[in-house]
């Protein structure tokens, strides 16, 4: 019988979505069935692990309008992260996956678009083994607490700060 896991990278450094990735790739290798749901990515979006996915035929969703700290319509953004968080949920629900990422889920707990109490319910009753992997910096201390697993991504240096740009294939 095998435990489903609640897994959450957080932190202020980078590596929470690569180390999500890297989790799904193996699962997925291992034949097991995935999804990654992704909050703050446009719908429109055409980075790289989307690119990827859809080569190997592993179900990625975009679910947001891009860079929402940014955002000129807050209203809108805190409307697509609870159409978004819907998906989750019946994704979560259906019984059809061994591993669910919600990628940059923290944020939307984070600005109070989505509540915890909410989250915190449906990942208390998801299917029997089902594992769930939560990425995004300032992950409250109730998700911390319930996890069974947590990583903090710490920065130490990035290219960044020396005014070099995202980079392509590292970044997106």
């Amino acid at each position: 019988m095998r435990k489903g896991l609640v897994i959450v990278n957080t932190g202020n450094g980078k590596g929470k979505t690569t180390a999500a990735l890297g989790v799904l790739l193996r699962a997925w290798g291992n034949g097991m069935r995935v999804v990654m749901l992704q909050f703050i990515k446009h719908t429109t979006a055409r980075w790289g692990e989307i690119k990827a996915a859809e080569k190997m035929g592993i179900e990625m969703i975009p679910l947001g309008s891009g860079f929402t700290w940014k955002s000129k319509d807050l209203e809108k953004d805190k409307a697509l992260a609870r159409q978004g968080w819907e998906i989750c949920k019946e994704k979560i629900q259906s019984g059809q996956y061994d591993l669910v990422i919600l990628d940059e889920l923290t944020y939307t707990l984070k600005y109070g678009w989505l509540p915890l109490d909410e989250v915190l319910q449906v990942l208390k009753n998801r299917p029997e083994g089902l594992h769930i992997i939560i990425t995004g910096r300032d992950a409250p201390q109730e998700l911390i607490d319930f996890a069974d697993l947590v990583t903090e991504m710490r920065k130490v240096k990035h290219p960044y700060d020396q005014g070099i740009r995202a980079q392509l294939g590292i970044e997106y």
